[in-house]
């Protein structure tokens, strides 16, 4: 009869932010396991592009050791931005002159600069988590889709928006924000698509009118990729057969119909299909009781709207800070979980509200003017 496999620290999800935690214990040399539901890392591609932010992803990848390699791969001319109306009108646009603090990287990139940080079977790949329950003293049994199972004495929960490892220590649970995305492609944009690519410029463009917008940036192989954003009910996008991608281009535009034409071209010229997506979020200032042998970083803990820009600057934080608190009390994890989570918590709140906040000021009635005075403000 085979023992069941005991990990000191498992790390459920191999994001940003459970890498970056099992990166900052590795530089600190603490072992950790990670498990991933992927079967491997280019199992799907791992969205668009990324700003970090100075007071948060930066941070964390100092203590990671990796801004220099991190700074080597940033996007040149991503920090562009562009703010236009329903009919095209240009209300604001800045160049990437170098000396912004918020530099673009694709996050394939960052994770892959990670993962390549870490000693070679770090991540068990195709391990995906189907229950974990506590077995006292802090200890947990983790089980997975193929039955086996593991025991470790510090549980992490960074497995995003639908944790598996939430419910130990949270009943909530993310809720439909009434907002839902549409994604699109548009391949080597300077050149299939001269006249979108002008509209979006070198980094992120808004084009935004009340209830509804496009949300793009240009990425670092030339590409467009495009959110659409419509505040519609949770049901809308059952009522689209994303099968047929003319008939699902058709569907969203009639959302746009009397906006500029070069706007609607961002979905109706975009290559291959679309993806839908409902943008959920936990509620602001989500917490839990010090539950002993267990936490939850990223998404798992603070899933917010993406209007701020926050989500994956705060996991890479989230882990940073996990790692340096677990380095910092060495032998002693409770007393890790306790601080990390006292900063946690309130970091949290203050960055879900301002997301919030964020996502009402770019589909207001009088859109984009609100986010245009935003950025004034910060002149």
């Amino acid at each position: 009869m085979t023992s069941t496999p005991h990990h000191p620290i498992a790390i459920v999800g191999a994001g940003l932010g459970g890498l970056t935690l099992a990166r900052v214990l590795h530089v600190h040399g603490i072992e950790a396991a990670l498990f991933d539901l992927d079967p491997s890392p280019a199992a799907r591609t791992q969205g668009g592009m990324l700003d970090i932010h100075e007071e948060s992803g930066q941070v964390a990848l100092r203590a990671a050791g990796l801004y220099d390699a991190f700074r080597a791969r940033v996007h040149r001319g991503g920090e562009a931005l562009r703010v236009l109306d329903r009919d095209g009108r240009v209300h604001r646009e800045e160049p990437d002159d170098g000396t912004g603090g918020r530099p673009e990287i694709d996050r394939g990139d960052l994770r892959d600069l990670l993962l390549g940080s870490l000693p070679g079977g770090t991540v068990r790949w195709g391990a995906k988590v189907t229950a974990a329950r506590p077995l006292g003293d802090g200890r947990h049994q983790v089980t997975l889709a193929d039955g086996s199972t593991f025991t470790t004495d510090l549980l992490v929960g960074a497995d995003g928006a639908w944790s598996r490892v939430r419910p130990l220590v949270s009943r909530a649970r993310p809720a439909y924000t009434g907002v839902s995305f549409v994604e699109a492609d548009l391949l080597d944009a300077d050149v299939r698509h001269p006249a979108s690519a002008g509209v979006v410029g070198g980094g992120m463009l808004f084009a935004l009118g009340a209830g509804r917008g496009f949300l793009a940036h240009r990425e670092s192989d030339g590409s467009l990729h495009v959110y659409t954003a419509v505040q519609a009910p949770e049901d809308w996008l059952d009522g689209i057969d994303f099968t047929d991608t003319e008939a699902a281009k058709a569907a969203v535009l009639e959302h746009f119909g009397d906006w500029d034409k070069t706007l609607r071209a961002l979905v109706a010229d975009a290559d291959g299909p679309l993806v839908p997506r409902r943008i959920h979020a936990l509620p602001a200032g989500h917490r839990w009781p010090r539950v002993p042998g267990v936490t939850l970083l990223g998404d798992a803990a603070h899933l917010m709207s993406p209007f701020a820009g926050e989500g994956a600057n705060l996991a890479l934080l989230d882990g940073a800070e996990l790692g340096l608190a677990l380095a910092g009390h060495p032998g002693d994890t409770e007393a890790a979980l306790a601080a990390y989570e006292e900063a946690l918590f309130p970091r949290s709140e203050a960055a879900a509200a301002g997301s919030a906040r964020s996502g009402a000021l770019l589909f207001r009635a009088d859109a984009p003017l609100g986010l245009v005075a935003m950025f004034a403000a910060h002149d």
